[in-house]
């Protein structure tokens, strides 16, 4: 009766799945709300877990209902028996769809010292989903343009002839992309030098360098091998600092722990600091992380800061802070949250102040609070990733990518990150490893 009374049941399958998705997103607001602090960090984030995958799974349902639609129905048609290649053709599709949706189950159950094969395989396939969509979607529109356009009979049964064509079109693009988008997210990292004229530098810190790294995402799709890589490589450049600046894992220290030892060998003259970004605080385990980190000479900066100094000259020194990521307080993790007068408290007025702030909107705040702050080092947008994922992500952040002058007398720099989040692709951006080089201003 109540079905039939708001008329739930005569809604298409999309709207149905549409207001599915609402109720989750709904009940993840609710529950981040109502569900006490005292309740222990490991059910919340399993009650996250669960939330999540059904969240981010009817989303996905909703773009697998429009490209079976495409791709299946408009290539294979709706009437008569299919014949054998239509058939094979409806069996890839629904394979490489349920390869989607698999995606995200391999975050929390297939997480190792090296990737998975069915990893890989499943985000791989949630790439080419991405790609696929954007582009179905795009000539979709352009499909109905025309047809507004178009005045006669003639051309309406034109363009509707040329329907399949734009749907081959579209795989075919996709195809080239998702190749190229593999082979590029598994180059290495490229290493970018950067100078950055800085106030207030001492003359003994004059041409201090900093290597920069972000978003290296230990996970499903990241491994250990690839993070000997990075240390490798990190290694050969000679750092006085190393500063790591979010999102390191995507998982707990007991999964990853044997893939984050190449951390370990990491060598920096003056010290290695990481400041946590909004995916550490998704695993629930971020002190776990800070022990780990600390039994391999890695300073964590939670809401606080350390000195940099020539040893030579203790008098000359840096301010380096780092805060709690944005995200911190959302998730009411207990005892975390960014606060940017307690990480600077101690700074002095006569010393440049590097800030460790992993989202843009974040090096924002802080700059709003602190117009004094010499340098914000930033991460997060990984320049996008993923075309047409770069769109958001350039209008979704104050600063996107590379470095900007937010005023006389500070600068931010953002970096595209390290590794990669989930899918191993990279399409319209490049990892990399920022060589940052502090001189006089």
């Amino acid at each position: 009766m109540p079905v039939s009374m708001f008329g739930f049941g005569r809604l298409s399958a999309e709207g149905k799945i549409g207001i599915a998705s609402g109720v989750v997103f709904f009940s993840m607001l609710m529950s981040r709300t109502l569900i006490s602090e005292r309740v222990d960090v490991g059910t919340r984030a399993s009650l996250f877990r669960v939330q999540f995958l059904l969240f981010i799974n009817s989303l996905l349902l909703l773009g697998s209902l429009y490209i079976w639609k495409r791709v299946v129905r408009r290539l294979c048609g709706t009437r008569g028996a299919p014949s054998v290649p239509q058939r094979c053709w409806r069996l890839v599709v629904l394979l490489f769809l349920t390869l989607v949706h698999g995606s995200y189950l391999c975050m929390f159950f297939l997480v190792d010292t090296e990737p998975h094969w069915f990893s890989i395989l499943s985000f791989s396939c949630l790439g080419i989903y991405v790609i696929l969509l954007f582009f179905l979607f795009v000539f979709g529109c352009l499909n109905r343009l025309h047809r507004l356009l178009s005045r006669r009979r003639g051309e309406e049964d034109a363009v509707a002839s040329g329907s399949a064509s734009q749907t081959v079109l579209a795989l075919i693009v996709t195809a080239i992309l998702a190749a190229y988008g593999l082979v590029n997210a598994a180059q290495p990292p490229r290493v970018i030098e950067v100078e950055i004229p800085v106030e207030k530098l001492p003359e003994s810190l004059n041409g201090l360098r900093f290597v920069l790294l972000s978003d290296i995402h230990l996970g499903p799709t990241v491994g250990r091998s690839k993070l000997q890589r990075i240390v490798t490589m990190v290694n050969e450049l000679n750092p006085d600092v190393v500063v790591i600046v979010g999102d390191l894992t995507d998982s707990q220290v007991t999964r990853l722990r044997s893939a984050a030892e190449p951390l370990g060998e990491m060598k920096a003259r003056l010290g290695s600091y990481f400041a946590t970004g909004n995916h550490d605080y998704y695993t629930a385990d971020v002190e776990g992380w800070f022990e780990l980190l600390h039994s391999m000479g890695i300073e964590a900066l939670h809401n606080s800061n350390a000195k940099v100094f020539h040893p030579e000259r203790p008098q000359d020194w840096i301010c380096l802070a780092g805060i709690d990521d944005l995200e911190a307080r959302m998730l009411r993790y207990p005892g975390h949250g960014m606060d940017v007068e307690k990480a600077l408290s101690g700074c002095s007025a006569e010393s440049p102040i590097i800030l460790l702030a992993h989202q843009p909107h974040a090096a924002k705040q802080a700059l709003q609070q602190r117009p004094d702050i010499s340098l914000v080092l930033s991460g997060h947008t990984h320049a996008g990733q993923l075309f047409p994922l770069t769109i958001l992500a350039f209008l979704m952040n104050p600063f996107f990518c590379g470095l900007y002058r937010v005023s006389e007398h500070t600068m931010v720099y953002v970096t595209s990150g390290t590794g990669y989040y989930g899918i191993p692709m990279r399409i319209a951006s490049r990892s990399e490893i920022t060589n940052i080089i502090l001189k006089r201003a």
